[in-house]
Formats: structure tokens, sequence, C-alpha cells
């Protein structure tokens, strides 16, 4: 016994609303998963390059003062460790500042305010 045509042509418009569903999911998943994950890499990457940057930063900053400075010798030999320490805080304290308050605070909405 023969299928009718009816049935074959909505099989085959099944067919194609199922192809339609499966292209737009991955046009809607996979390509914003790609570009996020360039995103996170570039900023993985260049954070990694930061922190090194700052480290050598740091270092040279500490053999400045015990090198050059003979005022920290003998018991006072501790005060350039301090100097750096106190440095290296205030370095991590405003980066910590920028990422708080960055553009992602200035999008949201305040509490309590109404549009």
């Amino acid at each position: 016994m023969a299928r009718p045509k009816t049935f074959d042509a909505l099989k085959r418009k099944g067919g194609d609303v199922v192809g339609l569903i499966v292209d737009y999911l991955k046009q809607e998943t996979v390509g914003p998963l790609k570009s996020l994950g360039r995103f996170v890499a570039f900023g993985t990457i260049g954070s990694i390059f930061l922190g090194i940057g700052f480290i050598l930063l740091l270092v040279s900053l500490l053999r400045l003062l015990q090198e050059e400075t003979a005022v920290f010798h003998g018991n006072l030999s501790w005060i350039p460790y301090l100097i750096v320490a106190v440095v290296g805080v205030v370095i991590i304290g405003l980066a910590a500042w920028r990422v708080v308050s960055g553009p992602a605070k200035r999008r949201l909405p305040k509490p309590g305010a109404e549009k």
C-alpha cells in the first residue's frame, strides 16, 4: 500500500523545521561561545603579562632602594621591603577598585530606581 502524498510532504516539511531549528541553535550558541572564548583567552593572557610586568617593576624598585640609597643599611635594611610591599598593596587595591567600579557597575540600575 502506497503512502499518501500528503504524508510525504508533511514528513519533508517536518525535516525542514528540525533542520531550521538545529541551524538556529548553532547560530545562537556556537557563535557567541566562540567569541566569548576568544575574549576570555585574550583577557587571561593580558592579565598574566600585566602581573609579570608589575612583579618585575616591584623587584626593580626593591633593588633601586637597596642599591642606590645609602640610608637603608644596617638596622634599617627592612624598610625597602616594607615600601615595596605597600606599593604592591596599593597597586592591588587600585586594580580591585577599578574592577568593582568599572563599566559593569554603571550599566546596572540602582536598587529602588524605577524606569
